[in-house]
């Protein structure tokens, strides 16, 4: 029998776990207005939010709502900073307790793992596999899938449920119940589900994504997925980020069967569906799209449409830039960003190419020097594709983008 925990709220709520909560929730966001009001009366503040827990009359308040591109569509919840607070207060506590139940190969939202980890692991896999056998004779087949609004379909109950089985204490399952019915993800995505399918009829659904208390949520929520596939299906070579996950092996029949199951557990045992147009079985020497890079046995490369958004980036930045609308720390942010994101594919010449060097996201200086060398007319000059070659690093010259 597995072993649940008793007396947590009161971790929870101590002035030492708040204090420490606080500390995270304002990381890098010190002069944010939000956060400038709620110092102004610290200590009062902290005291108040305590009282709250402990008397059990906290409510959780009401969320602001904002759109990002990265590149498609996604509804960003913002909670107000003192309920960020509490969900970090939250998850400092009942975060290890479930972490130690997690899959070796679940990725997201967890200690010392993370996306680029997860590609190391599914280019390592490949690798093993593509040892055992010859490609030309038996192929190695992946099987990728989606879950079609994951965050919006999580239902309530369910949750609930999921967190009881470890939690034996009513004041913490109390918290957590106001932290999920906090949210609910309303009729926005019913045109995308048939009228008598559960995300329609199952309801209250919904967690929203922005919240701290999300992350840690969908995981618990589709470790029940992850747990049914490593121990009653006995799937080996299985990797999930969130709500994409990746399954290898020679049988492509196999790989099929197994989509069948997936799509029925998800949908009798979690409400969940299968994104229809994201589920697929193909050969792995196409190169598997997976968490921003295409990823083959022996490189890994950057999605075409990232290159081609950043090529445009530069070229909006550079005008920007020129008109004086736009400063420079604002474009290094970016440039830096999408540095950090490339290094880890093959794209030695890639980013010699764009800007006259390999650059580093390390490298400030010359991220500095290259956006103001804007200042001076190029040359336009036709952009290179990216080498599919690790072992190649000849230079294409200095080519800019612009």
């Amino acid at each position: 029998m597995s072993k649940t925990y008793k007396n947590l709220f009161e971790k929870v709520i101590t002035i030492e776990n708040l204090i420490d909560a606080y500390k995270n929730a304002s990381k890098q966001k010190r002069f944010k207005k939000a956060i400038l009001r709620f110092d102004k009366n610290l200590a009062e503040n902290f005291l108040n939010l305590q009282k709250e827990l402990s008397n059990k009359n906290y409510k959780h308040g009401t969320y602001k709502f904002f759109t990002l591109y990265d590149p498609k569509e996604r509804k960003i919840s913002a909670a107000p900073f003192r309920d960020r607070i509490v969900h970090h207060a939250v998850c400092q506590i009942i975060e290890p307790i479930f972490d130690k139940k997690f899959i070796y190969d679940s990725y997201a939202c967890r200690d010392i793992k993370g996306s680029h980890r997860a590609v190391k692991r599914l280019q390592k896999s490949l690798i093993g596999l593509n040892r055992q056998t010859d490609r030309q004779t038996i192929p190695l087949y992946a099987l990728k899938g989606d879950i079609s609004k994951c965050f919006p379909s999580v239902n309530h109950r369910i949750l609930t449920k999921l967190l009881e089985k470890k939690i034996k204490d009513k004041n913490t399952i109390w918290l957590l119940k106001e932290i999920i019915d906090s949210y609910e993800s309303g009729d926005e995505y019913n045109e995308l589900f048939p009228a008598n399918s559960y995300f329609r009829i199952k309801r209250p659904r919904g967690i929203p994504i922005g919240n701290l208390t999300s992350q840690i949520f969908v995981n618990i929520y589709l470790n029940e997925l992850d747990q049914y596939l490593k121990h009653q299906l006995k799937v080996k070579y299985y990797i999930r980020y969130v709500d994409d996950f990746v399954i290898l092996s020679h049988n492509k029949k196999y790989l099929h069967w197994l989509t069948e199951k997936i799509r029925i557990f998800l949908y009798s045992e979690l409400y969940l569906t299968l994104h229809p147009k994201k589920i697929r079985v193909f050969p792995t020497y196409l190169g598997i799209d997976f968490l921003g890079y295409v990823i083959f046995k022996d490189h890994i490369r950057l999605r075409a449409r990232n290159v081609k958004a950043f090529r445009k980036r530069l070229k909006r930045f550079q005008k920007l830039y020129l008109a004086g609308k736009l400063d420079e720390q604002k474009i290094r942010e970016s440039i830096t960003s999408w540095l950090a994101h490339s290094e880890h594919a093959d794209t030695y010449n890639l980013r010699k190419a764009i800007f006259g060097k390999p650059l580093t996201a390390k490298d400030k200086k010359e991220i500095k020097e290259f956006i103001q060398s804007w200042s001076v007319e190029v040359k336009p000059q036709p952009f290179p594709q990216q080498t599919s070659d690790r072992r190649d690093h000849k230079p294409f010259g200095q080519f800019r983008l612009f």
